[in-house]
């Protein structure tokens, strides 16, 4: 009797989860990496949805200081 070579779930099972120390490392590349995509992701749909926006807001307001800064009067 040949036996089956199991399905999908059950290869990856075999291959991430059936020693603790390959399961952390997955999971913790796989943080590491999702996050990168995410934080691509958003800006670039941040710079997408403010072409053009962002330079002229920084015009507006170039005379605000920066944050943290003490102003002369103090």
């Amino acid at each position: 009797m040949a036996k089956t070579s199991g399905g999908l779930l059950e290869g990856a099972y075999r291959l991430l989860m059936k020693r603790n120390s390959v399961y952390v490392t997955f999971i913790v590349a796989g943080a590491f990496f999702g996050e990168r995509m995410v934080d691509y992701g958003v800006n670039r749909i941040w710079e997408y949805n403010n072409i053009g926006v962002t330079y002229s807001l920084a015009k507006k307001y170039q005379d605000i200081p920066v944050l943290g800064s003490r102003t002369a009067e103090e």
